[in-house]
């Protein structure tokens, strides 16, 4: 397997593929310009690699905020659908744990739907913690 951090459009669009099992009905234009404005706010992603097939992804950001100083947030954390189980999501963990480290974070943090009791599970037991509560207002 191999790991790669990707921080240029281009490379990122070639894995639209594992991107599409969490958000189907994206489409090559709708990911790319969703990307033009992400990778101006310090987006990077981080891969997975098995014989040249992307088999993990998640998506990482570098901020800082007021009440956490300097953090890495996991965004879109996608583990291929014939790869799960394998403990692939580990070696994505450990990776932005290397990233966290690199860019001297405080903390690692996500968001995970509540109905999502596996995704939940999995970043328990890689020691996070519910802290609050993500309120979301849809304006479209």
């Amino acid at each position: 397997m191999e790991i790669r951090i990707l921080t240029q459009k281009v490379e990122m669009l070639a894995h639209l593929d594992i991107i599409k099992q969490l958000y189907p009905d994206f489409t090559l234009e709708k990911y790319g310009t969703l990307l033009d404005e992400m990778l101006q706010a310090n987006y990077q992603q981080v891969i997975v690699t098995k014989n040249k097939q992307t088999i993990a992804l998640t998506g990482v950001w570098i901020g800082t905020k007021l009440w956490s100083g300097k953090y890495i947030e996991i965004d879109s954390f996608v583990v291929h659908q014939d790869f799960r189980g394998q403990k692939i999501g580990d070696i994505l963990i450990a990776e932005v744990h290397k990233i966290a480290n690199k860019e001297n974070a405080n903390q690692i943090v996500l968001d995970a739907f509540t109905t999502n009791f596996s995704a939940g599970k999995f970043y328990i037991n890689h020691g996070f913690q519910p802290k609050g509560f993500h309120f979301v207002k849809i304006l479209k």
